[in-house]
């Protein structure tokens, strides 16, 4: 194992000495904790700002840490260009062909110069081939492409969907994701929105809050129809129409309309719904560097889609426990426009909270930038570690000493102005000022070569080319739709199917009546019925409720949403919520109409009985009770609990997370007990030597005496030489204890160094675990709090039965 290969140590290049101009043997570490506290990477064209930066998310893949970059440029989709093999057929598709034009090679001879010299760069910076290939297997690596089919697409859609119980408990981070939403979509229709007096900004946020607390998910189109027709009456204590006449909002409402009605925004629609979760881990729970490229988009779209997905990741946060350690990272390549000093674009707001609340969840944050004055380093006073390349002017330079000494104030460090100014003008390509707050002073460093081949921004094609094995995968994965299939009928539609005499009865009888409490609904129909079906439609009962979670133990502290579909029928009518009930998901969706023509079977009489709807609630509670369980995962080892909705991989990957931090906390613990011990063998060590010296010298004198009067050359020791006699044994004794004490911390030492070394072999046997998901986790159940069991309906739903 090479020196830089430690857990939780990123490996970003050596020390340098500007003086000499030479860099030294010395490897720059940077610990992956630091980053937790975010970073800034500032350097002009040239600088090798990308390549530090690229380098830094190399480490973290290589260390198990997801990571979510945004690629404005489009220079980040060379992470995936990695060859472990080095030829020169591996660079070939990827080479720039005018390049080799102007060198007057070929194509092929450029290809294999290009190998040689990374083949070369890698070496000199003690990198293997073989350190590709780790990194290659250590995480899947994607690029999406909102808006486009180039890479993999990303709808935002779900953007819109009611956010989890934990946001919507929490007002102040539902406000948050109600801004982003909002302002993202108004900045992609052209309005410049305040959220204290746009009008727009009010309006839309008051729609999306009604409709998220009442559990609604929200699309464009239903957006629009709730701008002609709000929910509300009021906002504030003004009505709506004052407040915002019909006119004017209709004028909103068209602006939406031709952005749905756009072809171009068809490709917002298409794709995996946007979800944080899935960018930073696949379904297995394997680590993803998710490169979000955003190169292709119109300035309003960039926007747009970084705020919605600043939003999400600010939500998703709020919903992982705190942690000290580096969980994800959230990276973006010239962060120039989104963060300005002055102004406030909408996707400001989202990351100056990001940068405040993001390092209690483990979320660091990396931004970069080439254009120093043209970003906020007030806001950026957040960050802990500041990477400074070279600077194009002297204004540049100002800027960046300016939000450099903010940041180290607001970390309580020293902040050598003059020392760093002189720093910087004498920095050269790839050759960096490291100023981490968690360090003592600033670090001169070069940047080590990168694993990935930069051949600089990749074109839309060659970003088809890279991701079309990734499509091809992710269409054999994608999951089929539920659905109430014939061949695997559920318990609503099990039984013997009604004869075609019945079916011409139930026809010519129509829709029945049934009573306003029933709170009639339809199931839609299935996406696989023919396109013009004849519709039966069979009467069932759904009881709709939310249920609390508690359990100190394992800190869960949640509400759930729960919808059970059941038979409804003469013999079950006094308690239907027997053994023929399950869950029935996508409740809020069903229609309040049925389809055209459609045709009924008879309705039970209970379920026209208006007061049977409130007993039944009432049973329904006493039977969610009884048999809902909230299903967890405990990891005894490393004492954990899932939170609801994690999988069982998503919650093994955590639990070796956690085993992992434990034994980097017994290293540190270990690490500085061998400090201590360390010194105190040299102290030892120092204290033997010296009295065994005094000793030595005390003795001397009686040594000369007696040998003297031995030999008949001096006369018989006095009393007096017989005392210093006993003074120096004594010294002697001292220094032979002292040996001992010398001996017994040497021990200790090496049973430290033995200690450290069961660590490693530890820390290896759980990513051998985390490779095979081979955790030992429980599953655990937690009952739902009988107070806390709150029916909000039961409604008769008609399912359909095509023929």
């Amino acid at each position: 194992m090479h020196d830089f290969e430690k857990l939780g140590m990123f490996y970003l290049g050596r020390q340098y000495e500007l003086a000499q101009r030479k860099r030294t043997s010395e490897l720059l570490l940077y610990d992956a904790k630091d980053l937790t506290t975010h970073a800034v990477c500032v350097g002009m064209t040239g600088s090798g700002k990308t390549g530090l930066c690229l380098a830094l998310l190399e480490e973290a893949a290589l260390d198990g840490v997801p990571a979510i970059a945004i690629d404005p440029k489009g220079d980040l989709g060379n992470l995936l260009l990695t060859f472990p093999q080095l030829r020169p057929t591996d660079f070939r598709p990827w080479i720039d062909e005018s390049e080799a034009a102007r060198l007057g090679i070929t194509p092929d001879e450029l290809a294999a110069r290009t190998a040689e010299r990374w083949r070369e760069g890698l070496k000199e910076w003690d990198q293997t081939p073989e350190r590709i290939q780790k990194l290659r297997d250590a995480v899947q690596m994607a690029i999406y492409t909102p808006g486009s089919s180039a890479g993999l697409p990303i709808s935002v859609l779900r953007s819109f969907a009611a956010p989890p119980a934990a946001t919507l408990d929490d007002a102040e981070a539902l406000r948050d994701r109600i801004a982003a939403s909002v302002a993202g979509l108004l900045a992609l229709v052209g309005v410049d929105a305040d959220p204290i007096r746009s009008r727009e900004q009010i309006l839309l946020s008051q729609i999306l809050e009604s409709a998220w607390r009442n559990g609604q998910d929200v699309d464009v189109a239903g957006l629009i129809h709730s701008i002609q027709r709000p929910p509300m009456d009021r906002v504030g204590v003004v009505d709506v129409e004052t407040f915002f006449p019909a006119k004017d909002r209709l004028e909103l409402a068209m602006r939406l309309n031709n952005l749905l009605a756009s072809p171009a925004f068809a490709g917002w629609m298409q794709g995996e719904p946007l979800d944080v979760a899935r960018l930073l881990y696949t379904p297995a729970g394997t680590p993803r560097l998710s490169i979000v490229s955003i190169a292709h988009l119109s300035e309003s779209e960039r926007m747009f889609f970084v705020t919605i997905l600043l939003g999400e990741v600010l939500s998703w946060i709020r919903t992982q426990p705190g942690t000290s350690s580096l969980r994800a990272v959230l990276y973006m390549d010239e962060i120039f426009g989104f963060f300005p000093p002055t102004a406030n674009p909408p996707s400001k707001q989202p990351m100056l909270t990001l940068l405040k609340q993001a390092r209690a969840y483990g979320l660091g944050i990396v931004l970069a930038t080439q254009n120093p004055v043209d970003i906020d380093y007030k806001g950026l006073s957040n960050a802990g570690t500041w990477f400074l390349g070279r600077l194009q002017t002297e204004r540049d330079k100002a800027r960046v000493l300016e939000g450099l000494e903010g940041a180290s104030q607001a970390a309580g460090a020293r902040f050598d102005r003059a020392g760093m100014d002189a720093a910087l003008a004498g920095l050269g390509k790839r050759v960096f000022v490291m100023n981490n707050v968690h360090e003592s002073e600033p670090v001169v460093m070069e940047t080590r070569w990168c694993l990935s081949y930069l051949r600089g921004p990749l074109t839309r094609p060659q970003i088809q080319t890279l991701m079309a094995p990734y499509k091809l995968q992710h269409e054999a994965a994608a999951p089929t739709p539920p659905s109430l299939d014939a061949a695997t009928p559920s318990p609503v539609e099990s039984g013997t199917p009604p004869s075609s005499s019945s079916r011409s009865a139930a026809s010519a009888e129509g829709r029945p009546l049934v009573p306003a409490e029933a709170r009639e609904r339809f199931m839609p129909l299935r996406a696989e019925a023919p396109s013009e079906p004849t519709v039966l439609y069979r009467a069932t009962l759904v009881g709709a409720a939310r249920l609390h979670y508690v359990d100190a133990k394992a800190q869960v502290d949640t509400w759930q949403n729960v919808a059970l579909i059941t038979r409804i029928d003469e013999t079950t009518a006094d308690d239907p919520w027997g053994s023929s009930t399950e869950q029935v998901e996508g409740y809020d969706t069903f229609e309040t109409q049925p389809a055209a023509g459609a045709s009924f079977l008879p309705v039970p009489s209970a379920a026209l009985q208006a007061k049977n709807y409130a007993r039944w609630g009432k049973s329904l509670a006493i039977h969610l009770y009884s048999d809902q369980r909230l299903s967890l995962w405990h990891a005894p080892q490393a004492g954990i609990y899932s939170v609801p909705g994690e999988s069982d991989a998503q919650f093994r990957k955590r639990a070796v997370s956690a085993l992992r931090a434990q034994i980097q906390q017994e290293r540190d613990k270990l690490d500085a007990k061998l400090t201590q011990v360390s010194k105190r063998v040299g102290r030892e060590r120092s204290q033997y030597w010296r009295k065994a010296l005094q000793a030595l010298i005390s003795l001397g004198p009686w040594i000369v005496r007696v040998v003297g009067y031995l030999n008949g050359r001096d006369t018989r020791p006095s009393r007096a030489d017989e005392r210093r006699a006993a003074t120096a044994a004594s010294k002697a004794t001292d220094a032979a204890q002292q040996s001992s004490d010398l001996a017994r911390a040497k021990r200790e030492r090496e049973q430290l160094l033995d200690e450290l070394a069961q660590l490693d072999v530890r820390d290896d046997e759980l990513k051998r675990e985390a490779a095979t998901a081979n955790v030992n986790v429980n599953e655990f159940y937690v009952r739902p709090r009988k107070s806390d069991v709150i029916v909000q309906s039961v409604s008769l739903v008609w399912v359909p039965q095509t023929e």
